[in-house]
């Protein structure tokens, strides 16, 4: 990898091409691969909670980099701590309380799984979350 970015990805915004962003991405669909295609298993750990880990991060490196393009220009812009937080707020909601209410059946409520969103924030705004180099 030059400088950091996947090589043959230079058309592709650079939030995208970093490294971290792309080994989630890649372990993302891997957990998601391992649930449905059945090929293989993963500990129960992991196969309840990384893709939920992996979320956040994967979320919010495509809305910065959308941000970051369609709206303020700027590549140097990053995410407030507010954006990040309350997108954590609303996927917790979203998805652990209004979606098993409405939807028992297909979904269920976990509320470690508001704990791995909350890492996934974290994870972003550690690494993910840091002005574009160009």
């Amino acid at each position: 990898m030059a400088g950091g970015n996947a090589r043959g990805l230079t058309w592709w915004p650079p939030e995208l091409r970093h490294p971290l962003f792309m080994a989630l991405a890649v372990l993302y669909l891997l957990a998601r691969l391992a649930r449905h295609g059945r090929t293989w298993a993963l500990p129960a750990a992991l196969n309840s909670h990384l893709a939920d880990v992996l979320a956040l991060p994967l979320l919010l490196t495509v809305a910065l980099s959308l941000m970051r393009r369609l709206y303020f220009r700027q590549p140097a812009f990053v995410l407030p701590g507010s954006w990040v937080v309350s997108t954590w707020l609303s996927v917790a909601l979203v998805f652990e309380l209004l979606l098993p209410r409405l939807r028992p059946r297909t979904y269920t409520a976990d509320w470690l799984d508001v704990v791995a969103y909350g890492l996934g924030g974290l994870i972003f705004w550690r690494w993910l979350n840091r002005p574009a180099s160009h």
